[in-house]
């Protein structure tokens, strides 16, 4: 199923908006929790945190694997007839699910610790655990979104066009 070349146009548009709020979130993210301040402002940034994850992150994930799918669904790009777009669709899932299971869960276990403990936080094991993780593997998801943004660039791995044969016949 294709659709026509205006419409191809708007995804693509919409597809680059929610990408660039994942990244731009999750960028935001850990800008945020490396500039946390420790003088009475610790909640304050788990809660901005937070509130980037839920309101620019999510949403921008979400609605980046759901234009993805609807790309590779109505244009001739597919979903695994080229290399490159089938690894965008690994990292994508990656993304997604390793982000609902960890990340999220790692960054909303933040704002109640430092909510009760304040700048105590930061001598609580479980809440410097969790923070230590979360920054940690938000840089490396960053990175593989940086990655996956970089590969719909220069769509490496392309298939080369075989050389067609000479069958001897000559005008």
């Amino acid at each position: 199923m294709n659709i026509p070349p205006r419409g191809v146009a708007w995804l693509k548009s919409v597809h680059l908006l929610f990408t660039s709020l994942w990244v731009g979130g999750a960028l935001g993210v850990l800008v945020i929790q490396g500039t946390a301040a420790a003088d009475g402002g610790l909640f304050g940034s788990d809660m901005a945190a937070r509130m980037v994850d839920d309101f620019v992150v999510i949403p921008g994930a979400i609605g980046s694997l759901l234009t993805g799918f609807l790309y590779s669904l109505l244009t001739p790009w597919g979903f695994f007839k080229h290399r490159w777009v089938a690894v965008k669709w690994l990292l994508t899932l990656y993304g997604v699910l390793f982000g609902t299971f960890f990340l999220g869960p790692w960054l909303n276990s933040l704002a109640p610790v430092s909510a009760r403990l304040g700048a105590g936080a930061l001598g609580d094991y479980a809440y410097m655990r969790a923070r230590d993780l979360n920054s940690f593997w938000g840089a490396v998801q960053l990175a593989t979104l940086l990655f996956a943004l970089t590969i719909s660039v220069l769509k490496p791995w392309r298939k080369e066009a075989k050389p067609q044969r000479d069958n001897g016949v000559r005008s």
